[in-house]
């Protein structure tokens, strides 16, 4: 499993009870931004990163990803799903779209991923996140996705590809490609439900 996949799946099943942070910063207390920062900075990090392929484009989009979250933080709700997943998605899109834009497409696009599973890029990434029980469960949940559900999963969070791109890339008809992700998703959702509670 890549390090930005582990990250990201070790944020999702940390973020427990963001309720208070979410009432924080509606009353915008700066406190809770940098808390907010803090719990998801290195997450959003790696998933811009691994979707624009630049350190220096990552760090801008992720600044202006926070700021987003800033100004669109009432606009947040609780009951249709979890604030890091909120985080992520507005990252995510915001990565997406500087892609899709003129200066994304005009971008070095040929940076092999092994440059990127660097160590060097994630070196603040804490030692003993990669030791613990939780990321051994993490990794054991995503090994049993096939290596074609691995595939869309990975080209989805970390690329941004839509499902309709993801069946051009793959030269597979688009259900097929739907039906992988949302198995993959059942399984990885089936298997993890009893990491979080650990």
């Amino acid at each position: 499993m890549t390090f930005p996949l582990l990250i990201f799946l070790s944020a999702v099943l940390n973020s427990g009870s963001d309720a208070d942070l979410v009432r924080r910063l509606q009353n915008r207390e700066a406190r809770a931004m940098a808390e907010l920062y803090d719990r998801y900075g290195r997450v959003v990090y790696s998933v811009v990163l691994r979707i624009v392929r630049n350190q220096g484009v990552a760090e801008d989009l992720v600044q202006e990803a926070f700021l987003r979250i800033w100004n669109r933080i009432h606009g947040f709700d609780g009951e249709k799903g979890s604030l890091v997943g909120w985080v992520l998605a507005v990252a995510r899109n915001r990565a997406v779209d500087y892609c899709r834009s003129l200066p994304g497409r005009q971008q070095e696009r040929t940076m092999e991923l092994d440059r990127m599973e660097e160590p060097s890029v994630f070196g603040d990434l804490d030692e003993s996140l990669l030791q613990n029980d939780r990321v051994r469960l993490l990794r054991d949940a995503f090994a049993r996705l096939n290596a074609n559900q691995r595939a869309v999963i990975e080209l989805a969070y970390f690329e941004g590809l839509t499902h309709t791109e993801m069946a051009e890339r793959l030269e597979e008809p688009l259900g097929t490609v739907k039906t992988r992700v949302r198995t993959a998703l059942q399984i990885l959702r089936q298997e993890l439900a009893g990491v979080a509670a650990l």
